[in-house]
C-alpha cells in the first residue's frame, strides 16, 4: 500500500509503538510518521505508507492543533501530570485571570524546549539526559500560537482545559508551564490530545483496533489517502501526455506551455503535478528567472 493512513493514537503507546501495530497488520516494510506523540498524547498521528515516505521531509503544513487539560498549583520535572512534582502551591486564580494573560502567549514567541523531550544536544537526547538528573541549558525556539482559547476552568479545582493552533515545534507542556510561572501558581499538563495534524483531523481518524480489523479483512485500503493529501495547499496543475512523460524522466516543464501562462505564478511557488488521467506525479517548483516547473519530487507509486 502507497499513501497515507491517519491513526488515533491511543494512550501509553508511543509514535513507534504505532507503526509496529501498523507493521504487523499490514506486511508493510516502508512505513514512517509525520511528528511524535507523548506517549501519554492521544490523537491525529498520521502514518506514511510505502513511497508515501519520499514525501516525508518535503511536507510543508506541519501546523497542529490540541485540546490540552492542566492543573495549577504543582510543577513536574516532565511538566505534566505524570512527572515528579518539583513543587506544590496554593492557587486561587480566577478565570478572568487567566483570560488576561493568554494574549501574551499567543502569536510568534520564544520557548524553551522541556529537558524532557527527544531534542538532541551534543549527539544525545535531553530526555537521557534528565533521566540521569543532568539539566542543561537549552536554547529558545521561535514557535507561531496561531490562537490560544481558554475552553473551560473550574475556579474551586483549579482545572481547565485549552484549545491551541500552532506551529511545528511547539511543546504545549512548555506553554502551560509557561502560563504557570505568569500565573505565579505553576502549572501541569494533565491530558493532551492532538486534533488536527498536516491538515488531518480526527474526523480523519481509524483507530489501531480497526486498523487491525480491517486488514484481516483485506479492507484497510480503503481507507489509505493518497500522498497528494499531503499537498492540499498547493495548486495544481494538469500536463499533456508528452509534458507528463518528460515530468516523470526528470525533465523540467516550460510554465508557457501550460496553463499558468496565463496566471500569476510566484517564484518558488509548489505545484502539484497531474496528468491528463488526474494520477499524481509529484511536485515541481517555479522558476520564473528561468520559466521552467523544476522538480521537486517525483513520486511513481508501484
Amino acid at each position: 500500500m502507497n499513501g497515507v493512513l491517519i491513526i488515533d493514537k491511543p494512550a501509553e503507546f508511543t509514535s513507534f509503538d504505532v507503526i509496529a501495530v501498523v507493521r504487523r497488520a499490514t506486511g508493510q516494510r516502508k512505513i514512517g510518521h509525520t511528528g511524535t506523540l507523548d506517549p501519554n498524547a492521544t490523537g491525529v498521528l498520521p502514518i506514511l505508507l510505502g513511497t508515501a515516505t519520499k514525501a516525508q521531509d518535503l511536507i510543508f503544513n506541519h501546523d497542529k492543533s490540541y485540546t490540552a487539560e492542566f492543573m495549577l498549583g504543582k510543577t513536574t520535572d516532565t511538566l505534566d501530570i505524570w512527572g515528579s512534582i518539583t513543587k506544590e502551591m496554593h492557587s486561587n486564580v480566577k478565570k478572568s485571570d487567566i483570560l488576561n494573560i493568554l494574549p501574551q502567549f499567543t502569536g510568534t514567541i520564544d520557548q524553551i524546549p522541556p529537558m524532557y523531550s527527544a531534542i538532541q544536544k551534543n549527539g544525545q537526547r535531553l530526555y537521557d539526559l534528565a533521566r540521569k538528573g543532568i539539566e542543561i541549558p537549552r536554547e529558545s525556539r521561535r514557535i507561531t500560537v496561531y490562537s490560544l482559547e481558554l475552553a473551560d476552568f473550574d475556579e474551586k479545582t483549579q482545572c481547565g482545559t485549552l484549545k491551541i493552533s500552532c506551529s511545528k515545534g511547539t511543546y504545549v507542556r512548555s506553554l502551560i508551564d509557561d502560563i504557570g510561572r505568569v500565573l505565579n501558581t505553576g502549572a501541569v499538563m494533565t491530558a493532551l490530545r492532538r486534533t488536527q495534524a498536516c491538515g488531518f483531523t480526527l474526523d480523519d481518524c481509524i483507530t489501531l483496533d480497526r486498523v487491525t480489523e480491517l486488514a484481516g479483512n483485506g479492507e484497510l485500503e480503503a481507507y489509505v489517502k493518497s500522498a497528494e493529501s499531503l499537498f492540499e495547499q498547493c495548486r495544481y496543475i494538469c500536463i499533456s501526455d508528452a509534458q507528463a512523460n518528460r515530468f516523470s524522466n526528470g525533465g523540467a516543464l516550460d510554465i508557457a506551455r501550460t496553463f499558468l501562462a496565463k496566471s500569476t505564478v510566484k517564484n518558488g511557488e509548489i505545484f502539484r503535478v497531474k496528468n491528463r488521467a488526474d494520477k499524481f506525479l509529484g511536485l515541481a517548483a517555479a522558476d520564473t528567472e528561468t520559466g521552467q516547473l523544476k522538480i521537486h519530487l517525483q513520486y511513481n507509486p508501484r
